[in-house]
This record gives C-alpha cells, sequence and structure tokens, in this order.
C-alpha cells in the first residue's frame, strides 16, 4: 500500500470488528487521560533530562505506522527441539491447509505470500503434534500475522470456553492484536474473541465463553485467577508478545510467570519478540520449554552508504549556525535533528521556526496520538524538519529524509558514547538503499571523545566539515 494512512483508515473499518469483541469504547479515552497526565512540576525536570524512547510506545508507533512487510534480508538462525526432525517451510499459504475461511481473510488482510519468518514459523505453528516457539522478527515482518493464525486454526468452536491466551504489555498493543485477529477471522463467525484489559469488566457470577483472550497480564490474573472466570487448565495455546518490551515493564515479569505456572504442560507456548538479550532469552526459556528457537542473524553494522561528518562549534548557538549553514548551501528534502533533551529540542525548534523553516517537534511528553498526528505531517511534508529525542532513533522509517544531524552526540547514563543509539539514529536515513548524510556537531572537548569513540567503533571515517565555508558544505550534497 503506497500511503501508510490508507491502512490506519482500513484499521478504522476493522475496529468495527472489534466492537464485536465486547470491549467498552470509553476506556480509550482513559487510556489517553492517563497517557497525558503529566503534572507541570514533573514536566519542567523531565525536560531537562535525557528523553529515552518507552519501548511499548515504540512498538506501537512502528506497527500503527508499518508500510505493508519489511522485506528482511537478514538470514534466519533456527534450533530445533528434534535436530533430526526435518524443519519445512512453505512458499504459498494453500500449501498449510488451512480452513477456506482462515485462507480467506489472510488475502484479505492484503499477504500474497507468506514473509520470510512466516513461511519458516507456520508449518511448526500449525504442526500436530503442537510444538512450542520462540521466535524473533523485526516489526513489520508478519511476526503477528504467524501467530494469530496460529490461535485461529487451533481453536475448536465446538468448545465455549477460553482455549487461547495472548498476553501484549499494554492496552493499546493489545488492541492492535485484536484488530489484527478480527480482520484475519472475519470470515470465521464462530470464532469469538474477547479483550481482557482495563476498563473491560465482566459479569462474575458466569464464565466467561469466548475462545480467544486477548489482553495484558493484570487482567487475565484477575479473570483466571482471582476471580476464576474461566479455566486456566482448559487453555490450549498461550502467546506471548513482544516479550522484550514484557521485560522492560516492570511486574509483568512476575505476572507472567503466574500465568505459566496454572497452564497445562501441554499447552503450546509461543513467545514473540522484537530483540533477544540475555535477560529476554532466560525469561523465554523459562516460560517455553523444548522450544523450536527461530532468530534473525545479527545485522551487519554497516553505514557504507552514509557520508558521516562533524562540525566544531562553540556552544549552541553555534551549533545552530551550523545548520543554518547546511541549510543555506545545500538543497535537503527533509531532515531529523536528534536532541539529547525535550528542553533542547523545544529551544531548538522557536529558533528554527523564528527563522522561517517548517519545523516539527516530537518528544516524550506528547501522547501516542499526538506522536502520530506529528509523524503524519512529517510524512506528508508539510514540515521539512522533525526536531526529535531517542524517542524517535528506533524503527521508525521516512523514505524522503536525506539528512540526520546530532544536534547531541547521544551517550549513556555514564556519559560515555552510545554507539548503538547513534547507528539507530544516523539509519533514520540512508534507508531503502539510498545514500544519506550524517552531521554530529561537536561544542566541548567530551563531546569530541564521544565523537571518536564512535568513529573507533564502527572503524567508519566520521571527516571534519567546515560550515564557515560555503564550498566545502556543496561538496557534501553531491
Amino acid at each position: 500500500m503506497t500511503d501508510n494512512w490508507v491502512k490506519i483508515a482500513e484499521d478504522q473499518e476493522v475496529s468495527k470488528l472489534v466492537d464485536q469483541l465486547h470491549i467498552k469504547s470509553g476506556d480509550t479515552n482513559n487510556a489517553q487521560n492517563a497517557a497525558s497526565s503529566n503534572s507541570p512540576a514533573s514536566k519542567s525536570s523531565e525536560d531537562s533530562q535525557a528523553d529515552n524512547a518507552d519501548p511499548a510506545e515504540t512498538s506501537l508507533l512502528i506497527k500503527i505506522l508499518g508500510k505493508g512487510l519489511v522485506n528482511t534480508k537478514l538470514s534466519l538462525d533456527i534450533q530445533q527441539k528434534n535436530p533430526n526432525s526435518p524443519l519445512h517451510s512453505v512458499k504459498t499459504f494453500e500449501a498449510l491447509h488451512l480452513k477456506p475461511e482462515l485462507l480467506k481473510g489472510i488475502y484479505a488482510m492484503g499477504f500474497n505470500t507468506p514473509s520470510k519468518i512466516q513461511e519458516t514459523a507456520l508449518p511448526t505453528l500449525l504442526a500436530d503434534p503442537p510444538q512450542n516457539m520462540i521466535a524473533q522478527s523485526q516489526s513489520g515482518t508478519g511476526k503477528t500475522a504467524a501467530f494469530v493464525l496460529a490461535m485461529l486454526s487451533r481453536v475448536n468452536t465446538a468448545l465455549n470456553h477460553p482455549q487461547v491466551l495472548c498476553l501484549s504489555p499494554t492496552y493499546e498493543l493489545a488492541i492492535q492484536t485484536g484488530e489484527a485477529a478480527a480482520r484475519m477471522g472475519q470470515f470465521s463467525p464462530d470464532i469469538k474473541l474477547r479483550f481482557a484489559v482495563r476498563g473491560e469488566e465482566v459479569d462474575r457470577s458466569s464464565k466467561i465463553t469466548e475462545h480467544i483472550l486477548i489482553g495484558t497480564p493484570g487482567k487475565m490474573l484477575d479473570w483466571g485467577l482471582k476471580f476464576r472466570l474461566f479455566d486456566m487448565k482448559k487453555i490450549t495455546v498461550f502467546v506471548l508478545d513482544e516479550a522484550d518490551v514484557m521485560i522492560a515493564t516492570q511486574g509483568h515479569h512476575d505476572q507472567c510467570i503466574r500465568i505459566h505456572k496454572m497452564l497445562k504442560t501441554s499447552c503450546q507456548m509461543l513467545f514473540f519478540s522484537a530483540t533477544y538479550n540475555k535477560e529476554v532469552m532466560d525469561f523465554a526459556r523459562l516460560i517455553v520449554t523444548d522450544p523450536t528457537i527461530i532468530r534473525l542473524m545479527r545485522e551487519e553494522e554497516s553505514l557504507d552508504n552514509i557520508k558521516q561528518y562533524y562540525v566544531k562549534c562553540k556552544n549552541e548557538d553555534g551549533k545552530y549556525n551550523a545548520i543554518q549553514n547546511i541549510y543555506g548551501c545545500i538543497s535537503i528534502g527533509q531532515a531529523i535533528i536528534f536532541c539529547h533533551t525535550r528542553k533542547t529540542a523545544s529551544w531548538l525548534a522557536s529558533k528554527m521556526s523564528k527563522d522561517g523553516h517548517s519545523v516539527a517537534v516530537l518528544s516524550g511528553d506528547l501522547t501516542v496520538e499526538q506522536r502520530l498526528a506529528v509523524l503524519d505531517r512529517f510524512r506528508s511534508g508539510l514540515e521539512k524538519v522533525l526536531i526529535t529525542t531517542n524517542v524517535l532513533s528506533r524503527g521508525i522509517d521516512i523514505e524522503q529524509v536525506t539528512i540526520v544531524v546530532n544536534f547531541d552526540l547521544p551517550i549513556d547514563s555514564r556519559g560515555k558514547a552510545d554507539c548503538e543509539t547513534y547507528l539507530h539514529r544516523i539509519g533514520r536515513t540512508g534507508r531503502f538503499g539510498k545514500s544519506g548524510i550524517a552531521i554530529n556537531l561537536v561544542d566541548s572537548e567530551k563531546s569530541m571523545e564521544v565523537c571518536a569513540a564512535i568513529e573507533k567503533h564502527f572503524q567508519k571515517d566520521i571527516e571534519f566539515l567546515n560550515t564557515d565555508n560555503a564550498d566545502d558544505i556543496g561538496k557534501i550534497g553531491n
């Protein structure tokens, strides 16, 4: 689909299907109110602190803004619980011998052929007897559709009780998964879904009869353990989505373990995550026994198509003058400027706006809905410059961005070079095989040390750029 926002409009149509999942619309307002309830007292101190991305919010933004499927070129590392068992893959959805209603639902979602993660994972997800899985795949590769298909396929509609649990770390991510399930299951009216999220209440004198429950760990624990509205021992499929975010969210770790202990050992365990560090993998192995593990091979830290420069400046005003000079000498499609704090981002946006630049600001004090509106305008070209913090350093691809400026170089909590964040930041340009430009503004001995450390880490030259010389600046645009 050429326009991501067409997809959002389509998702709003799917929301009509979600209405059938017994969720109260008023809860959305509660979520927005909760997201925007920053007190003035706390906000001023937050403005001067490092503004980092919330992993759950980042994941949600990537899902909503997803531009079809990401055609990943990364190889898959596959470890089976039984290495002697042949691992099958499929090139068509017909090869999976699905129910016709589900096949029709897949095509209605716009999937024509399986993505790399789908062609490898689906035969295992749908196998009999059921097999456990730990799978890693970046956002946009079709992993949600893969486990949703497994969830829908396992339902026995002759039984009127929950058979599938799907846990997400936040209300909003649960809604996204529910919309995907509603769309894929739209031709299977016998399969009943229900949200288990805040604001959704049930009659405690009756039992839950829907086949699939999609929600957050706290609500799922209340319904299954505290109020015993369904029998955990009758669950046949347990899906843990956004597992890396689960680990980063305080409290979810213990809640997931409590739910897991209530399930039968024969329950199919499916664990999906965009990233796996040691903590996430240890947690995965605690939840999932004898799994088939599908992981992406580590992405090469390739900066070959991005030209990197550094500019020596005296202070913040000197940095601003450097940006002005760059804009005056080369033709720039669109630019993203990264700052360390919300305070700096706000100051810079104010100065650039006064000088006639069309500027958008995106920082951590905005709700997800407000961030979507900012990104919508930027992607549409209504603003040419997006000033942001580490909130936007990962995952959001905007094709027309030709230059990234690090107004402040990324540092960790100890003040050392944060090379991973640097890679993600400048990776917002040079996307889709195009060349990109990254400019680092250096205003102290300390920031020069950070720049040198980044250059040493990636073993790629960061060239000196004299922004007082128009000829020098002109060369970077060629």
